[in-house]
């Protein structure tokens, strides 16, 4: 049998293995809204997922005095954390996680979530005991910085060369591009497809079921 061309596998999480898109996008523009600032629209609130908390919601309603950074984060969590628990994961994600583990490959996640919301996540789909190791944004640099998959490659000791960064924005993308690592986007998430495509990922999947086959012919 050939030798897989990646050890580590690594995915972002809200919008790469959960449906979360238009739920982070409504909390977004609740939180402006609570404090009477402008709201993004659907376009501006979907380009940020993946960012750091606070890198988000500076990018998403820029131009604001800086004092209403850390209010718009407490706003945006209430709003989040009320409907967190009603998410579900995209169709197929357990089952091909499952594989991949049985496969041998390592897996992680590599996401712009703080620790305690993606503690929460993974405790909610009963997903820890699948990923090898995990990274959040309150941890260290934030997408696009290559920190996250240095420190999960250092981590487990695995090459860079051998890593492979999937996920639905140009941030994880571009993430793995400065890391050195492979990059696969998937195109149900939060980033307009051609955005996804101009990067030159390995491939772009339609569905968790493509990426799920591609991955075990071609990873």
């Amino acid at each position: 049998m050939a030798r897989k061309q990646f050890d580590l596998i690594v995915f972002d999480w809200d919008g790469t293995l959960m449906d979360s898109t238009s739920t982070i996008v409504r909390c977004i523009q609740a939180a402006a809204r609570d404090l009477g600032l402008p709201i993004p629209d659907k376009s501006a609130a979907s380009y940020v997922i993946g960012l750091g908390l606070q890198d988000a919601m500076q990018a998403a309603i820029p131009d604001v005095d800086p004092k209403y950074y850390p209010r718009i984060v407490e706003r945006y969590r209430h709003h989040y954390l009320g409907q967190d628990k009603d998410l579900t994961l995209f169709d197929g994600v357990r089952e091909m996680l499952d594989d991949l583990g049985q496969q041998g490959y390592f897996l992680a996640v590599a996401t712009g979530k703080s620790r305690v919301g993606l503690n929460r996540a993974l405790n909610s789909t009963k997903l820890l005991s699948l990923f090898d190791a995990t990274r959040c944004a309150d941890e260290t640099f934030s997408k696009p910085h290559p920190a996250m998959l240095q420190e999960l490659t250092r981590e487990l000791g695995q090459e860079m060369q051998r890593t492979l960064m999937i996920g639905d924005t140009t941030h994880d993308l571009q993430m793995a591009i400065n890391a050195g690592a492979g990059g696969v986007a998937v195109e149900f998430g939060a980033h307009p497809v051609d955005q996804l495509l101009a990067l030159k990922p390995l491939f772009s999947a339609s569905s968790i079921k493509v990426l799920h086959q591609w991955l075990n012919e071609h990873a």
